[in-house]
């Protein structure tokens, strides 16, 4: 296989539901490069429950990753309690990517004694894996300009999108678009929006602008928001603020079940 976990992810994290969870994820890969599909090797990111954040960014910093990775936090407001997600990161070339460590790790702790007691009440542990992503692999250049590009990456995405639904027999989550403000500000883009969807619903889809430029194009291919698969491309910051709003609000809960 193409794509990898971390080898000595039980002997780092001591995570109650990790089993269930990377084995879905593994599950899921070979589905999703069964439908066509390129995967990077790495997850994009992993999505951790935890409180008190120390639990889960104290081991990964032995492993290597850097807390606070790209000097933002993100609020998340699950299940109408509030949420903080701070990201960690390995630098490019870091050993611990040759074992099968995530680029990105999620490191999600509650605001309050509100969102503390909804997150235990979900019966998977403090901590708790939430999600799982995988990384898709951008599309071949075949355009000489960047908007041509960036209509080639949408694209691609709505096709991935379509496709990774009708192979796992289950409709997607909503297909989130934050992509660079030269491509949102081009004067053809909202002209061409509807023929890159191919007549994707309206409520099927968001695009914004991602901060800090760059393209991350991300979606759920499970309910209950156990898995995701993203596709990213020269961004500048770990995720989007309006995407991870829109994610924690409307996606994904603590309450996880296939109903």
């Amino acid at each position: 296989m193409d794509y990898k976990l971390p080898e000595d992810f039980h002997a780092v994290l001591q995570i109650a539901n990790a089993y269930e969870r990377l084995d879905e994820a593994l599950q899921v890969a070979e589905k999703i490069v069964a439908a066509g599909v390129k995967l990077h090797p790495n997850m994009d990111h992993a999505a951790i429950f935890t409180d008190p954040p120390h639990l889960v960014a104290g081991p990964l910093k032995t492993v290597g990753y850097i807390a606070g990775w790209d000097t933002k936090c993100y609020p998340s407001p699950v299940d109408e309690r509030d949420y903080i997600n701070v990201p960690s990161g390995l630098p490019d070339g870091h050993p611990a990517l040759a074992r099968g460590w995530f680029r990105y790790v999620a490191v999600v702790h509650p605001v309050d004694m509100a969102a503390l007691n909804q997150m235990i009440r979900q019966g998977y542990g403090n901590p708790f894996i939430h999600h799982l992503t995988w990384g898709i692999v951008p599309p071949e250049r075949k355009s000489g300009d960047d908007f041509g590009y960036a209509c080639e990456v949408i694209s691609h995405m709505v096709n991935v999108w379509q496709r990774i639904g009708d192979h796992l027999k289950a409709e997607p989550g909503t297909l989130i678009m934050a992509l660079p403000p030269e491509v949102t500000q081009h004067p053809q883009f909202e002209a061409t929006l509807p023929e890159l969807f191919d007549g994707l619903d309206s409520a099927s889809h968001q695009v914004e602008t991602m901060q800090g430029g760059g393209f991350l194009i991300q979606f759920f291919v499970l309910t209950g928001g156990r898995i995701e698969v993203a596709l990213r491309i020269d961004t500048q910051q770990t995720f989007n603020p309006k995407s991870v709003h829109k994610i924690s609000e409307d996606e994904i809960s603590t309450q996880q079940t296939d109903s």
